[in-house]
């Protein structure tokens, strides 16, 4: 008998319908010579301090080191206090005998790290030595799951990505654990402060922006505006110089003369290429700004669409695709020729040479990008709509022709030197599939500018002095905070930059949805309007760990780097030493710390 093991129930349930199965049975269903059975998330997690014999908040206990972790059944809260929970305990029953049974194990699990590390935890607790093999799909329908199970991998083949599963579990334990009851015994027990390895770091960077906005003085300053007439049509030109006084403003006003003289005329045009595929974070952060989806919300209803088999794996961190799927796509935009929204840019797309900025497959991860998959969507709510059409519509413009602007600077004299912009966009490419307007226009003082020719002289019709003043770095977003995050915090806008920084962000596409939701849980922060925004916990918890190692993203993110590099096979032994080491250094630190009262 061959036992398969999914991730949770309605998958199992999606995989025997494709095999034929349909004999449900209490924890699994069976049919056609298989059995399919299921875990619900995590089963297993690293056991608590006590069962190493580390009992109650000791500083004596500090730093907990276990020579080998061991594995526990998820807990539940009780009357009785915390227990196994019994529905886990009853699963696993049903898995041991499945396993024991088994002639074969088929790993169905999601195929990443997360997905891995469930079904790994649930193989190694039961002590089973039955060989297994893995399912590895990007999509969730009837023909990726034949094709998978046509094409089952090795089970070892995955062994570092276990490894680094692993490997990262361990670290948080060590770091979450240790750090949390260092700062709360230091804080003489007034409150659990805990924290994380990528949660700290996490709310530095919340705390560090808050504090900056909140902090900043605004610099007053200057600058003179005049509008030149072309043929009856107007536009702004803005001083070169910035004065710092009024005076010196209005002393450049009077010397404004009645016509301006056109030094310098500059029109080029500019191609701006299509983006990249959307990942999960990238996703995340467009349905933040155009819906006000959280981070979280948006993982949910793509992993509902996934489940759908709507689109394919959205736990990717990948914006790539390889050729193979590439050779797929002309098929896959010819669906959407009767969609109400994209059908005009669909047709347009069949049969024109389409961009190949997002296929690589040297930088596609263990999945591609997010693409629709083909089937056709129904009874969608108008959320699902709408993030589904988020992924279909970048992938017509990811496919799509560039977009050509035509970029004018006028220099001009009236006494001083003044620089009028504008930007028209010719042909609209890629940009006509949300007929989106350009974030880069909305600092321009001109939507369009007249045709100019060099030493012309235009009438000035009027003139005025602007009062401006510098303003503050915004406060986090979920948006912005997940680009943030992408770069261990550094603000890079260059969309292929920040994909290099990947491997050194914090946290991974799949799980900084659910850090932004537990600094909120542990009400170290709260959401006001769109914005992140620290609470007096928060801001205290800030304060001791702000210039700790802790709390630097860099340091987290490089971490993040290392284990993917222990997927490629470097060495588990040095990264958990260097681990320990920090651990030790950390725990010392806190213990050390001066707790402000309001904590």
């Amino acid at each position: 008998m061959k036992v398969i093991i999914a991730e949770k129930p309605s998958v199992a349930r999606e995989i025997a319908r494709v095999f034929g199965a349909s004999t449900k049975r209490e924890g699994y269903i069976e049919g056609k010579g298989y059995t399919f059975t299921w875990a619900f998330g995590h089963l297993l997690q690293l056991a608590p301090p006590q069962e190493y014999g580390f009992y109650g908040w000791n500083v004596q206990n500090l730093p907990m080191l276990p020579q080998k972790f061991k594995l526990s059944i998820r807990k539940v809260k009780t009357k009785d206090g915390v227990v196994d929970d019994p529905a886990v305990r009853k699963q696993l029953d049903v898995i041991k005998k499945l396993f024991d049974e088994a002639d074969e194990i088929i790993v169905a699990t999601d195929a990443g790290r997360e997905g891995e590390l469930i079904f790994r935890y649930i193989y190694y607790h039961l002590k089973c030595k039955k060989p297994f093999r893995r399912l590895w799909i990007s999509s969730q329908t009837d023909a990726a799951i034949k094709d998978g199970f046509r094409n089952l991998k090795p089970g070892n083949d995955y062994d570092t990505l276990f490894y680094s599963a692993h490997c990262r579990s361990q670290s948080d334990w060590l770091v979450g654990m240790n750090a949390t009851q260092a700062l709360s015994l230091a804080s003489g027990n007034r409150a659990v402060l805990s924290l994380g390895r990528v949660q700290t770091p996490t709310l530095a960077m919340i705390c560090a922006r808050y504090l900056e906005n909140k902090n900043f003085v605004p610099e007053l300053y200057y600058q003179v505006a005049i509008q030149p007439d072309k043929d009856g049509m107007t536009f702004r030109a803005i001083s070169e110089k910035k004065y710092k006084t009024k005076e010196e403003a209005q002393a450049v006003l009077d010397r404004v003369e009645a016509d301006a003289l056109v030094l310098s005329v500059e029109a080029k045009p500019r191609k701006e290429p299509p983006p990249l595929l959307h990942d999960l974070s990238s996703l995340q952060q467009e349905a933040n700004k155009r819906k006000g989806f959280t981070a979280d919300q948006t993982l949910a209803i793509l992993q509902n669409l996934y489940e759908g088999k709507l689109v394919t794996y959205p736990r990717t961190g990948s914006r790539y695709i390889g050729d193979d799927v590439f050779a797929e796509v002309p098929d896959l935009i010819a669906k959407f020729e009767q969609h109400a929204m994209f059908g005009k840019q669909a047709t347009l797309l069949s049969g024109v040479k389409l961009s190949k900025r997002s296929v690589n497959a040297k930088k596609v991860t263990d999945h591609h990008a997010v693409l629709p998959t083909g089937e056709t969507p129904r009874n969608l709510s108008a959320d699902q709509q709408a993030v589904y059409d988020m992924v279909a519509g970048r992938m017509l413009e990811a496919f799509h022709q560039d977009c050509i602007k035509e970029i004018t600077k006028i220099v001009l004299q009236s006494g001083e030197k003044y620089l009028a912009s504008g930007t028209v966009i010719q042909t609209p490419g890629w940009r006509a599939v949300f007929n989106d307007k350009e974030d880069d226009k909305k600092d321009e003082e001109n939507a369009s500018l007249p045709k100019v020719l060099q030493d012309e002289l235009l009438p000035v019709r009027q003139k005025a002095i602007l009062d401006k003043q510098t303003k503050p770095k915004p406060l986090y977003n979920e948006a912005s905070l997940l680009k943030a995050l992408e770069t261990a915090g550094k603000d890079i806008d260059d969309e292929e930059l920040r994909e290099a920084m990947k491997d050194s962000g914090l946290g991974t596409p799949a799980t900084r949805a659910a850090i932004i939701e537990t600094l909120i849980k542990r009400q170290y922060i709260i959401r006001e309007k769109k914005n992140l925004v620290p609470t007096t916990t928060g801001l205290s918890v800030y304060e001791v760990v702000k210039n700790r190692r802790i709390a630097q993203a860099e340091l987290t993110g490089s971490w993040e780097k290392r284990l993917e590099e222990i997927r490629g096979g470097a060495s588990v032994t040095a990264f958990r030493e260097e681990i320990n080491s920090y651990t030790r250094e950390i725990t010392g630190e806190l213990l050390k710390a001066v707790i402000p009262q309001k904590a």
